[in-house]
C-alpha cells in the first residue's frame, strides 16, 4: 500500500508491507498483576526492584482509597476489587494477582479478596500480604512471633486476632500510631530499624512487619542481624510468594532469610 502525505512542504511515501511480523505468545514469559491503593508509594517500587525481570513483567492497577487508615475505610475497597483487577491487561491471562493492602486483607478477608479478583481473572493465583506472611513465617520455621505495625491500636487489633487465630503465639505486638499510609511510607530507614529491634521479643522465632506502605523490605538485610532472627514484611512476603509462584527458585540471601526459602505447598 502506498500513501502520500505532506510534511514540511514535501511529499513522503508511506509503504505498508504485505508480510506480517511473527508474534511471540507473550512479551514476557510471566505476568504478575498488582492491585494497589491509589495512595501507595512503596509496593510498585519494591516489586520493580525485587520481582521484575526479563522473564517476569509486573503490571499495576490502582484502586480508590482515602485516609485515614481505619477498619471502616479499609472495608470500602472491597466493592472495587473486581473492577481494579479487570483493568490489568484486559482480556489477557495473568499468572498471579497480588492485592497490596495488609490491613484490608484482614478486615475484608483473604477468601473474599480472592473471590473478587477471580471474577475478573478466573483461575488466577491470588496473593494477599496476610496469606503470604503466614506462608513466609511458616517457611522460616516461626511459631512464636513479634509483630510491628505502623497503625493505630484500632487498626492493629484485627491484625493480632488474625495471627493468633491461625495458631501463632504473639510474644510482643507494637504499633506506631499512624493513620495515614502516605506517612507510613515515609518512615525513615534508621527509625524503622530501631523500631524493629525494640519490637522483637527475645523468645520470638521471627518478626513480622506489617503494611505494604512501610519500606521494611528495603532494610531486611539491616534488621535481621540486629534482631538475630528472620524478619518477614508484607512486601517481602508477597514478592517472595509471587516469585515462587512464577517458578523462580533462586536463593537471594541479600534480600533476607525468607528469600532463601522454598514456597510451602498447600
Amino acid at each position: 500500500m502506498h500513501e502520500w502525505t505532506t510534511d514540511m512542504g514535501g511529499a513522503v511515501e508511506i509503504i505498508q508491507t504485505n508480510a506480517k511480523p511473527r508474534l511471540d505468545d507473550r512479551p514476557l514469559a510471566k505476568r504478575i498483576g498488582l492491585l494497589i491503593l491509589a495512595t501507595d508509594h512503596t509496593t510498585e517500587v519494591d516489586f520493580q526492584r525485587i520481582v521484575a525481570s526479563e522473564r517476569i513483567g509486573v503490571y499495576v492497577s490502582r484502586i480508590p482509597y482515602a485516609n485515614p487508615t481505619t477498619p471502616e475505610n479499609l472495608l470500602k475497597m472491597q466493592p472495587v476489587l473486581t473492577q481494579g483487577a479487570s483493568l490489568i491487561l484486559p482480556g489477557e491471562a495473568l499468572d498471579v494477582v497480588m492485592y497490596s493492602c495488609t490491613s484490608a486483607s484482614v478486615v475484608i478477608g483473604d477468601e473474599k479478596i480472592e473471590s473478587a479478583i477471580r471474577q475478573a481473572k478466573p483461575g488466577v493465583a491470588v496473593v494477599t500480604p496476610t496469606a503470604a506472611a503466614v506462608k513466609g513465617l511458616k517457611a522460616v520455621g516461626a511459631r512464636r512471633i513479634s509483630i510491628l505495625t505502623p497503625y493505630t491500636v484500632e487498626t492493629s487489633r484485627p491484625m493480632a486476632q488474625y495471627f493468633a487465630g491461625l495458631g501463632f503465639q504473639i510474644d510482643r505486638f507494637t504499633c506506631l500510631g499512624l493513620d495515614d499510609d502516605r506517612e507510613m511510607a515515609r518512615i525513615a530507614s534508621d527509625e524503622l530499624v530501631s523500631a524493629a529491634v525494640a519490637a522483637t521479643a527475645p523468645q520470638s522465632d521471627a518478626l513480622f512487619v506489617s503494611c505494604t506502605a512501610v519500606r521494611a523490605a528495603q532494610v531486611a538485610a539491616r534488621i535481621e542481624p540486629e534482631i538475630g532472627k528472620p524478619m518477614v514484611s508484607s512486601n517481602l512476603a508477597t514478592a517472595w510468594a509471587c516469585l515462587r509462584l512464577c517458578g523462580e527458585t533462586a536463593a537471594r540471601p541479600e534480600l533476607g532469610t525468607l528469600m532463601t526459602k522454598p514456597y510451602p505447598e498447600g
